[in-house]
């Protein structure tokens, strides 16, 4: 059975607008597109982020490693993923300038909401950054959207950029999603005294040796030590030792 279309006219863009999509900040956004949304050729997936306090919704596997480094940062403050170009006359007007055919539904006629892949919080401010395949960029009509969007936020005065998968280190990245669920420890494991004792381990044996034996001392279920090690590591308690920083300071 064929898919439904989906609608997209005036009405729906008001109606998205009253819903608080693209809006807000921290546990409060509102991502202009939800992985309900649309199809998507990548990996979609739902992650809960610590900075933002709320469900993450990311349409490509390096959107989620992106997201993952974000979350490491400690320059990062804020995260809102599928952020749109709202202000429409701008987006279609900057378009227009550039001789570039704005995207329209076909039936409506009504102009459809860009979005950027990730608006970020820092330190130093807002910055704006889309993530595509490197392969994508050959493509002639990605890189007339992505001309409005430079433009867009270089009138809005935040700074953007593209991020493809030559500047996100993937190794780091899975690292991180490997140890992100560890935020929090069970309450059999919050002792802080196991937290110490597992240090120590660590200092005298490899920590395969140390996971099994804090499990086998304690009686605890097989990977308990382990969880607090990757709870050491996401609290930057242990260093997450990087063969080749540098990337990072491209992605942020």
């Amino acid at each position: 059975m064929a898919k439904r279309r989906r609608v997209w006219n005036r009405a729906k863009y008001e109606e998205y607008l009253r819903a608080g999509r693209g809006q807000g900040v921290g546990a409060a956004y509102l991502p202009w597109i939800t992985v309900q949304s649309f199809s998507s050729s990548g990996t979609v997936s739902r992650v809960y982020g610590y900075k933002a306090q709320r469900v993450h919704h990311f349409l490509s596997r390096n959107e989620l490693y992106y997201f993952y480094l974000l979350e490491w940062s400690d320059r990062v403050l804020d995260i809102r993923e599928q952020f749109p170009l709202l202000d429409v006359e701008l987006a279609t007007n900057i378009a227009s300038g550039a001789g570039i055919k704005y995207p329209r539904d076909n039936v409506s006629g009504f102009p459809y909401i860009l979005t950027c892949d990730f608006m970020i919080t820092t330190h130093n401010g807002l910055q704006a950054r889309t993530i595509k395949s490197s392969k994508d960029l050959g493509n002639r009509r990605t890189l007339e959207k992505l001309e409005i969007e430079r433009r867009y936020w270089k009138e809005c005065n935040v700074e953007w950029c593209i991020v493809t998968e030559n500047e996100i280190p993937i190794e780091k990245a899975r690292h991180i999603e490997w140890i992100h669920t560890a935020n929090e420890l069970p309450a059999f494991l919050a002792d802080p005294e196991f937290r110490e004792e597992m240090l120590n381990q660590l200092t005298l044996q490899p920590l395969p040796h140390a996971s099994k034996l804090f499990d086998e001392r304690h009686g605890f279920p097989i990977g308990s030590g382990l969880q607090i090690v990757k709870h050491l590591l996401w609290t930057k308690q242990i260093l997450l030792v990087e063969s080749d920083p540098a990337p990072m300071e491209v992605c942020i």
